[in-house]
Order: C-alpha cells, then structure tokens, then sequence
C-alpha cells in the first residue's frame, strides 16, 4: 500500500480554503496548473510510499505512540507559497513546532517499523493545491491572492495513516484518491520536546 501520515483539516476548513482557490481558477493563467481536487486536500507529515503489508502491524504500534505521546495543538491555514515553479500551496500557522515535532515523530515511526524513508529533510508544512503542466506559468498572481490566505484556527487531535491510490484509468486529469485508513487521538501523555517515536 502507498501511505503516508498526515493531519486532515476539517471540512469547513477546507470549504474555506476552497472558497480561495474557485478565485485562482479564474485567474489568467489558470489553465496552465493541473489543480488538485479538495478531497485530496491534506497536510503530510511523513511520506512513505509503497509499505510491504507484513510492517502495518508495527507501524501501526508506533504511530499510535507517535500519537499518544503528542498534545493536540492549535493550527489553520494560511497564506501560500511555491516551489520552484511546479507547485502551488497554501501553508500554516499557529502551532508549527508542535506540527513539526509530530511529522518527526511519524517519521521516527515510520523508520522503527522497517518502513525505507527518503532522506530527512526539514518539515514544510503546506497543502498542495495546483502543479504547473510546464515551466512557464507565472505563479506571482497565484501568490498574490493565496498570500492574503487567512483560515480559521482549529485543534488538530488525530495522526492519520492515509491510503494513496494512484490513478489507473488513464483519464488526462484524474486524481490520486486518498483513504484514511487508521487514526489516532492526539493524547498529549508522557509529550517532551526531545522525545521521538518509540
């Protein structure tokens, strides 16, 4: 299975995030970025990609402690940002160490469980919301709207292991289809800045 961890904003969130993205759409420009589809939006914690059945069981021990060991935290999305000239997001606020020091702990999870992980990089927090078709869209209009981007905060209290299934019909334009596939509450017991995943 392709999975990774991640925190899923609420519906009303992402409705808000929505509301942002329906004015990029019409935008000059616009028909330049393939845009990702609101179900799909999601803020990613810890990448693992294709995940051998036989480690689930593990995996799963470690990112409930992950989970149990994290307090839940303040969080909203905000503003936006690219990278290079091929994505498009919209970032966060508000509680970033305590979201940072959670992706850390889901990778530490993921790697204590046998799962192979790219190497670590520092953890940006975003929502992918559009991928430029070629090089030569210029995201500054983009930019310039998303970076007015302000969301309602919310109390993030659940570590999800998300299901990535890739498109297989051929269709130009369809999207990946994600599944939460297991979940966790945000506990908060035994928590410290220093600890990792057990």
């Amino acid at each position: 299975m392709r999975l990774f961890a991640g925190v899923l904003p609420p519906t009303s969130r992402l409705d808000e995030l929505g509301d942002v993205v329906d004015r990029l759409h019409r935008l000059p420009g616009a028909e330049g970025l393939r845009w990702t589809s609101r179900p799909g939006w999601h803020l990613t914690l810890a990448f693992m990609g294709e995940v051998d059945e036989e480690l689930l069981p593990e995996l799963r021990v470690r990112l409930a402690r992950a989970a149990h060991r994290t307090p839940p935290f303040p969080l909203r999305l905000h503003g936006g940002g690219h990278f290079g000239r091929r994505a498009l997001w919209t970032g966060a606020a508000g509680g970033l160490d305590e979201l940072r020091l959670l992706a850390e702990r889901a990778d530490a999870a993921a790697r204590r469980a046998g799962v192979p992980m790219e190497e670590h990089r520092r953890y940006q927090a975003h929502v992918t919301v559009a991928r430029a078709r070629t090089g030569e869209v210029d995201l500054h209009p983009f930019l310039d709207v998303l970076g007015g981007f302000e969301g309602t905060r919310w109390e993030v209290g659940e570590l999800a292991l998300v299901r990535s299934n890739l498109p297989v019909s051929g269709v130009p334009g369809e999207q990946p289809r994600y599944e939460e596939v297991d979940g966790w509450p945000l506990e908060g017991a035994g928590g410290g800045r220093d600890g990792r995943a057990g």
